[in-house]
Formats: structure tokens, C-alpha cells, sequence
């Protein structure tokens, strides 16, 4: 029997976009200041999460909500499970929109909004291709189970919880990352970083959402200083560093606030964005003595700023196969009156965090800051290229495309870690733009229903 998956695609395009922006429409970036027991993070991701449970129940599925956290859809039988792996949350959106990031817009063959490209259109593509296996009635050897999680951008609280009491999978994707494949993922570390209560002419200093993104914005309280020398001083420090932009204003305590707006990035490479915080550390740094005195400032400016692979904090460290260590200063939160920075790294094979945290703490001396580990910190994952799993999707991918599939590493990190055998499969392509975690995120149409095609088939050689 031969089926045509690019045509049984093509006949589910309309409904795939009708239910596409019903999940895009809702706004699931996580909220814990609305968190409860019945919404574990904030009742956005439990509304996306509830609404794609019911669009799987219409479609005849049989589906499990565990907790509001996480969901499942079930297909098939037999005694192997075939995970795949999506998330329905999204990071948060800030001012630089063009669009309202949660009412889709098709512009140009583009989909403009949060989630499109990460992951709400590719989770829905691929679950149209289950969903073809479905309609088709095709005998099939082995179960699948589509689960769904509402943390994937933050702690991954949906997959703790899920595997406390379900069935892991035996080998499965996700698809929440690119073609041709990634079958090996850079360990994730965090650590927080806290400071001297702040003194003298820095009163405050926030900026960035997210440790996996780079800061878009940040500011700073001032004391002592004078409006006009300040100004003087952006005016002079915008010619030398054009990537950031200054702004100053007079507060009504009679404080300089000083922000400064970059352009945000996926932590997994932080070269492509221009990080607000430390630019305004470093701006800092040269207003006065008694700043560039200041530890957090210092290590900031000197040590943080542009350091993208670790080299200013003696933290350079590449694997052959993964590549080399990334950097992330992504947060900087007050906490009464001192400031916490929290750093992300994406760390390759061969570098142990025992060592990262010993190198933190000698420089935790000469800066004068405490350092405690993030709680979620996760070790490089890597599947062999010669896996059938991986040639299997590879086969697939070059079928669609003529190009010939390689293995790869990334920096991010997927849902495809959570079991031995599991990898990320689309849905970027190698020439598809990468506007994850950006405002006027995007994704192609073309991108899309093409993975809907690969998807479908995929799935089907793997659980025939």
C-alpha cells in the first residue's frame, strides 16, 4: 500500500491552522504569582494544556491530564512505547512586538506569534501526523503516547511530575528544535550569584525574564549624581557601543534611572543577541570611582559582558562532538537590597559542574558574592548516529528534502533528554529563520506543512 503523506497532509491543512491559532491564541507563558493546586504554573499553560486535551478527545483519542501540568494522547498497541514530546508554555513577550504576540497573524507566508515556532506549531504538526495514522486506520506494532508538558521554558515541573507516576517511553522525538536531527544536547547548568548589599551611588540594578534568555532590558537606580553629566556620558558611551541603547531620566526620590534595551536571544547561543545588563554594567562602570568600584559592577562589566563561551570567568572549556561551552547572564533580580545574578551555561561533555562551581567560588572571593546551584541542572545527552531511531528519521528527512541528513549537538535543551533513546526532530529547517524566545517570533507556513508530512511518516515507520 502506498500512501501518500504530502497529499494526506495537504487535506488537513485547514483544520491544522483553525486549531492552531485556538492554541496560539492562548496566552501560556507561566505566571506563579496565579499559581495554585490546580494550576501548577499559572492558569495560562493549564488552559493550553487543557485546550489541546480536548481537540485530542473530538479527534477520537484517548487522552490523561495529569495534575494540569501535563497531559497524554494514546495510539496503538503493542508492547513498545514511542514518545513523542511537546510543551504548550511559552517564554514571555516583551515591548518590541510588531503584532499582538498572541493573536495570529499570517503575513508574507509567514505565522507570526509566541508559540508559532516554539512549540505550538510544531507540536500541532505533529500531532496532524499522528492524527493521518489515525484517520487511515494503518495497523501498527507498537503504542505512542503524545505528551504534552506546561514547563519545558522554565523548570520542567510538567516532566518531574509526569514521570512520578506514568510509563516512560522506550525511545521517541520531540519537536521542538530542527532537521535534520539533534541526537546529542549540551548539559545545563545554572548558577545564582548574590551580592554585597548595594551602596554608595548604585541604589539598584535589575534586568532580563528568563536565564534562558538573553536580557532585552535592564536599569539602574543611581544616587549622588547629577542628570545632565549622566546624559553627557550615555551620549558619549551610544558612539562607542551603537548595540545598546541608553536612556535617562530624574525619579521622584531625586535619583538618575538609567535603562538600557539589547536585543534578546536563546541562551543556547547568547552571541546572537546584545545583553542589555551588562552593557549598562559596563556604562556604569566608567560614570564614577565609587561605581567602578562596586563588585557586582566589576564582575559584570569585566567578566560577564560579552563573554559568551566562558573565556573572562576561566570556564572555556570544547568537546569535538559537542562543541564548546556557552554563557548566559540571563538574570538580574533585586532581593531587598541586593542583586542576584543567575548565569546559564550549555556545557559540552568533559567539563564536571563540580568543577564550574569550584571556579565560581574562588571568583565568588575576589567579587565578593555567595553562589548557590540551580535545582534543575541537567547533564549532556547524546543518542549514537548509528541508532535506529536516528537513521530511521534521518532516511525520512532526506526522503522530503534530497539533502543528505548529519547528526548534531545544540546548545538547547529538549524534551528528547528524558529517556536514553531520545532525540529532537524538527521543525526548523537548515535554512529556516530561528526567531525562538524573539519578539515577532515566526514561523514559515512552508516549514510547517512540510513537517506535518515527515512527521507522519516518521511516526509510521517507527511504530508499524
Amino acid at each position: 500500500m502506498t500512501i501518500h503523506w504530502t497529499q494526506e497532509a495537504q487535506k488537513r491543512y485547514e483544520a491544522y491552522y483553525e486549531d492552531l491559532f485556538t492554541l496560539l491564541k492562548v496566552d501560556s507563558v507561566r505566571d506563579d504569582s496565579q499559581a495554585s493546586a490546580e494550576a501548577p504554573v499559572g492558569p495560562g499553560p493549564k488552559k493550553a494544556l487543557e485546550t489541546f486535551l480536548s481537540m485530542a478527545e473530538r479527534d477520537g483519542f484517548q487522552t490523561a491530564n495529569i495534575d494540569n501540568i501535563a497531559g497524554r494522547v494514546e495510539f496503538g498497541e503493542g508492547d513498545e512505547i514511542l514518545g513523542i514530546l511537546a510543551h504548550v508554555d511559552v517564554v514571555p513577550v516583551d515591548k518590541y512586538w510588531e503584532t499582538d504576540p498572541f493573536d495570529p497573524v499570517i503575513k508574507d507566508g509567514k505565522l507570526y506569534a509566541r508559540g508559532a515556532s516554539d512549540d505550538k506549531g510544531p507540536l500541532m504538526a505533529a500531532y496532524y501526523a499522528l492524527k493521518i495514522i489515525k484517520d487511515l486506520e494503518l495497523p501498527v506494532s507498537k503504542r505512542v503516547h503524545f505528551i504534552v508538558g506546561t514547563d519545558e521554558e522554565s523548570d520542567w515541573k510538567c516532566m518531574d511530575r509526569y514521570f512520578e507516576s506514568e510509563v516512560k517511553p522506550d525511545f521517541g522525538f520531540s519537536p521542538d528544535a530542527e532537521f535534520p536531527i539533534i541526537n546529542g544536547e549540551k548539559g545545563q547548568y545554572t548558577s545564582h550569584l548574590t551580592f554585597s548589599p548595594f551602596q554608595g551611588d548604585l541604589v539598584s540594578f535589575e534586568g532580563g525574564q528568563r536565564e534562558n534568555m538573553v536580557p532585552a532590558e535592564a536599569q539602574a537606580r543611581l544616587a549622588n549624581k547629577d542628570l545632565d553629566q549622566v546624559q553627557a556620558a550615555v551620549a558619549d558611551f551610544q558612539k562607542a557601543h551603537p548595540a545598546a541603547s541608553l536612556t535617562v531620566e530624574a525619579t521622584d526620590q531625586g535619583q538618575v534611572l538609567v535603562a538600557c534595551e539589547g536585543k534578546a536571544a536563546h541562551a543556547m547561543d547568547p552571541s546572537q543577541g546584545e545583553n542589555a545588563a551588562t552593557y549598562l554594567a559596563l556604562f556604569l562602570q566608567g560614570l564614577s570611582d565609587d561605581l567602578a568600584k562596586n563588585s557586582f559592577i566589576s564582575f559584570t562589566a569585566d567578566r560577564l559582558h560579552e563573554d559568551f563561551y566562558g573565556e573572562k570567568l576561566g570556564l572555556a572549556h570544547h568537546d569535538d562532538v559537542m562543541g564548546d561551552l556557552t554563557l548566559n547572564p540571563g538574570v538580574f533580580a533585586v532581593e531587598g537590597d541586593q542583586v542576584k545574578v543567575t548565569l546559564n551555561m550549555r556545557v559540552p561533555q568533559g567539563i564536571s559542574y563540580e568543577e564550574i562551581g569550584s571556579r565560581l567560588d574562588e571568583l565568588g572571593q575576589d567579587y565578593a558574592f555567595s553562589r548557590e546551584d540551580g535545582k534543575s541542572n541537567k547533564a549532556p545527552h547524546y543518542v549514537p548516529a548509528d541508532d535506529p531511531l536516528v537513521t530511521t528519521l534521518l532516511d525520512v528527512y532526506e526522503k522530503y528534502t534530497g539533502e543528505v541528513g548529519q547528526e548534531k549537538v545544540i546548545g538547547g535543551g529538549t524534551y528528547g533528554r528524558l529517556f536514553e533513546r531520545g532525540v529532537a526532530f524538527g521543525a526548523l529547517f537548515p535554512d529556516s529563520p530561528d526567531t525562538m524566545h524573539q519578539a515577532n517570533e515566526f514561523a514559515r507556513l512552508k516549514d510547517l506543512e512540510k513537517a506535518m508530512a515527515i512527521y507522519a511518516e516518521a511516526i509510521y515507520r517507527l511504530i508499524k
